[in-house]
This record gives C-alpha cells, sequence and structure tokens, in this order.
C-alpha cells in the first residue's frame, strides 16, 4: 500500500490566507505611492514657472497674470494629474495655486490644490517658496510639509 502525501485543506486555507493579507499590504502601499507620484507632478508643473515669476515680481514689485512676460494661461500649464495652475497676488509676493483633475488621479487628491507661495522676495534678493496643500499628508512629499 502507498501512501498518497498532499496538502490538507486546512493547510490551503493557511496559505490562502497569508497571500491575501500579503496582498492587502501591497495594494494599500501601491495606491500611496501611486498618489505621491501624481502630487510631485503639481510640483513639477510649477517648478518650470518660478523663476519667471520671481523674476516678473523682482522686475515690477507686482505678480504677472497671464500674458505678463513669459507667463500663459493657467489651463496652459496643465498635465496628466493637474488641471491648471494660477497665479495671484497675496500682500507680501505671489502664489501659485496648482489644482488636481477631478477625474484621473487618485481619490484622495481629486479637486485638491497645492498652494506655493513666494515669501518676502526683496529679501537678500532671493525668492523663497514655501508650499501648503489641502491634501492627505500621506501623498505629500517632505518639502512642502
Amino acid at each position: 500500500m502507498q501512501n498518497q502525501r498532499g496538502f490538507t485543506l486546512i493547510e490551503l486555507m493557511v496559505v490562502i490566507a497569508i497571500i491575501a493579507i500579503l496582498a492587502a499590504i501591497a495594494i494599500s502601499a501601491y495606491a500611496t505611492a501611486i498618489g505621491k507620484t501624481q502630487f510631485s507632478e503639481a510640483l513639477s508643473v510649477t517648478d518650470g514657472i518660478k523663476p519667471d515669476i520671481s523674476s516678473y515680481y523682482h522686475q515690477t514689485g507686482a505678480c504677472p497674470g497671464a500674458g505678463d512676460g513669459s507667463i500663459e494661461q493657467p489651463a496652459s500649464y496643465a498635465g496628466k494629474y493637474v488641471a491648471s495652475v494660477t497665479i495671484a497676488s497675496v500682500a507680501d509676493g505671489c502664489t501659485m495655486t496648482a489644482l488636481f483633475r477631478s477625474s484621473t488621479v487618485a481619490p484622495d487628491l481629486q479637486g485638491k490644490q497645492v498652494v506655493l507661495t513666494l515669501e518676502h522676495p526683496q529679501n537678500a534678493g532671493s525668492a523663497v517658496w514655501v508650499c501648503s496643500s489641502n491634501v492627505p499628508e500621506k501623498y505629500v512629499p517632505e518639502p512642502c510639509r
């Protein structure tokens, strides 16, 4: 008589449970990583505009509007996840607001915004940009916290 060896039902169920737990953790980490990547597009889009805004502000003392200097219309600065970037005046500088799209972006980023503020640009002649956002903190990179 031959002894047949194999897995019992309990052993198979334990393996399936372990795989399910690992998959749940991996999917959550993947979703967070995707959100961080999508958030970084807002910083990339605005990085290209910072020198133009700083230069215009230092020369004129005012924030540029669409069509001033090399500043284009807000929708011109759109990306795959960023719908537009608007520029506005504040008491002591300028702000850039990057608005995330309401689709094609992680649910926690939909319709949210990243605000970069040019503060005290006259001090030492260098521009200081301060970042803030209404996006959940788990998606926000360290320089923007």
